[in-house]
């Protein structure tokens, strides 16, 4: 396996209008990004990924790009920008920034060029066609027809909003524009780029008309503008003009690539360093872009998206793991539905919360932490539409409604998923807005940011934050690193439906066996002897067990037997005793969720003692 950086790496993406504010206006700004780098170095983060910060009339929070060269004043200046490289340089963190080259906003000067004049080169930077009805019955992502009308018989195609006209990738200037962008911000000193959307950029029979796929008449934009074939000619080539040093970082939201065509993007020739799988982040949508056609689903639904997603992955190339991002929901709120935790039992959701970093930092692929998941984030309350910002939310409110649901499950519907949920301030300290900013801020703060702030966590050796501190040290460990970075995947299918089981095996032999109880009751479980790299430090409860089995089998059973008992005993009082039934042959209990670290370790005569947390 090729070793280089950011295979090794845990990523920290940023949502810079929510992360932290310096100059009062309750926007987010690159100053405030600067300010928390110590805070970033301290978690264990090897680079920050940042969402657009370019100029944009925010329409959809800057995914609708106006200057691809340029910094939106509401986030500073290029000084600051280049500011931040240097002192995230210093500090040892990377750089990857979002780059957004499906489309633009209508406000860009390529397309205020392309509607004042028809002949202008602009015109064919975008995708305009002539035609006195719309062209085809195409569903834009964000509902309604891709084709809005400009008069005088003229038609645009937008995948996304109707602010968000697509660029027609099919000119060769246009292109090479492209790789202009990206040269530059490479030259700044930025280590790599996400591309949003990217598979979008390639459409096929955009003027065709199909079978609808729903009462609108409309069918969705995935049929011909989604990963369509000749999109290789242009991704090849952009790797070629710009991507192709090693050493960056490039990963794609890519969906519609099927696992069998991943070598293609994610190989040793692939475009890209890496993609995002979105099948089990959508596990609780059914098929289609519906918010309230939720999907009923189970652990073990769950486990079988997550095991064929990481073995796919893993014979290809490699893969980036996430459980939350700012598309998305908070994932406690997802993953545990019904069962997530009170917003006043912070206790359960930070075991909650402990078993969920577990599971990411356990998968293989660089990992993505988003801001706020270390600290247990949930989904916010919002009371009525007129509260969210997000005009994806406010369309998919507007489905609900038109497919005969009322506004209370409408409402409900949008709070299960709207993006604004991660979009909420980061909860910094106790103070008014979570400290976030002295102002007013863009959009309301979660109503526990005072319990769960990071200065809270900060000061609690046992709190989900020095949770996942601790979790990345683990992962990074040279001990470790073989097994938990570079390491097989392999499912463990032994385990019960709500048990996430499964090893990571490296090229000599070693494993590292993982897991994780998902569920609120005792599980039983058979698991190997081996030194115990983490667990909780609560007393009656555990959760997690990395088991590293080469060492353990230096322990004789008497030592196993004495030992063992005695530690667990000190640190998960109520179980001690499946301990000595396993050593007979019995079961193992694994009991519920918690947060914290513990640590075994053997000297040399063979003996398990109870280390110190680090």
């Amino acid at each position: 396996m090729k070793r280089i950086w950011w295979k090794e790496a845990v990523g920290y993406q940023i949502y810079p209008k929510s992360f932290k504010d310096t100059n009062g206006d309750g926007i987010g700004d690159i100053k405030g990004i600067v300010e928390k780098l110590p805070y970033l170095k301290e978690l264990g983060i090897d680079f920050i990924w940042i969402c657009p910060f370019y100029p944009s009339p925010m329409k959809d929070n800057g995914y609708d790009v106006a200057d691809y060269y340029g910094i939106d004043p509401c986030f500073g200046t290029m000084e600051d920008m280049e500011f931040l490289l240097k002192k995230a340089d210093e500090s040892g963190i990377r750089v990857i920034v979002d780059m957004v080259l499906n489309h633009s906003s209508d406000q860009h000067k390529w397309f205020q060029e392309a509607l004042k004049d028809p002949n202008s080169k602009y015109r064919d930077y975008y995708m305009f066609v002539q035609s006195k009805e719309r062209p085809s019955n195409t569903r834009s992502c964000f509902g309604g027809s891709v084709w809005e009308n400009v008069g005088e018989d003229t038609w645009y195609y937008h995948t996304f909003d109707k602010s968000q006209p697509d660029l027609n990738w099919e000119n060769p200037q246009l292109r090479e524009e492209v790789y202009n962008i990206l040269n530059f911000w490479m030259e700044k000193g930025v280590s790599g780029f996400r591309f949003d959307a990217i598979t979008y950029i390639k459409k096929a029979d955009s003027l065709v008309s199909h079978e609808p796929d729903n009462t609108d008449g409309l069918i969705g934009v995935e049929k011909t503008g989604q990963n369509q074939k000749g999109i290789d000619k242009f991704l090849h080539e952009m790797n070629r003009k710009c991507l192709s040093d090693p050493e960056i970082m490039t990963v794609a939201e890519a969906p519609g690539v099927p696992y069998e065509n991943l070598s293609e993007f994610i190989g040793e020739d692939g475009y890209f360093s890496m993609v995002f799988d979105f099948s089990y982040a959508d596990i609780d949508l059914l098929p289609g872009s519906n918010w309230y056609n939720q999907a009923p689903w189970t652990f073990g639904d769950l486990k079988k998206l997550l095991f064929r997603s990481q073995c796919s992955v893993q014979t290809q190339g490699w893969g980036a793991i996430y459980l939350e991002n700012h598309d998305q929901s908070r994932s406690l709120n997802k993953y545990f539905r019904e069962k997530a935790a009170a917003k006043d039992d912070l206790h359960l959701r930070f075991l909650q919360g402990s078993a969920l970093a577990a599971l990411l930092m356990g998968l293989r692929g660089t990992v993505f932490i988003y801001q706020g998941e270390e600290l247990g984030s949930v989904n916010g309350t919002f009371n009525s539409i007129e509260e969210y910002d997000d005009l994806n939310t406010k369309d998919q409110y507007r489905r609900a409604l038109c497919a005969g649901y009322d506004e209370a499950q409408s409402l409900k519907f949008v709070n299960d998923r709207s993006r604004d949920n991660s979009r909420m301030p980061f909860p910094w300290t106790a103070e008014a807005n979570g400290g976030f900013t002295s102002g007013m801020p863009w959009l309301k703060c979660n109503d526990d940011y005072a319990a769960i702030c990071a200065k809270k966590q900060e000061q609690d050796k046992d709190s989900l934050l020095h949770y996942y501190r601790n979790l990345i040290r683990i992962r990074k460990d040279e001990a470790n690193c073989e097994c938990l970075i570079y390491g097989e995947v392999r499912e463990i299918e032994n385990a019960v439906e709500s048990v996430i089981a499964f090893e990571r095996i490296a090229e000599n032999g070693e494993k590292i066996q993982i897991w994780i109880n998902m569920s609120d009751e005792i599980q039983k479980a058979d698991i190997i002897e081996g030194e115990l790299l983490c667990n909780g430090r609560q007393r009656e409860e555990v959760i997690i067990l990395c088991l590293r089995f080469i060492l353990l089998k230096r322990l004789t059973p008497a030592a196993h037997h004495i030992e063992f008992s005695a530690v667990f005993q000190h640190v998960l009082q109520r179980i001690w005793l499946m301990l000595i039934r396993h050593q007979t042959g019995g079961e193992r209990e694994m009991g519920r969720f918690h947060s914290g670290i513990a640590m075994i370790h053997t000297d040399d005569d063979g003996f398990a003692h109870l280390a110190s947390p680090p």
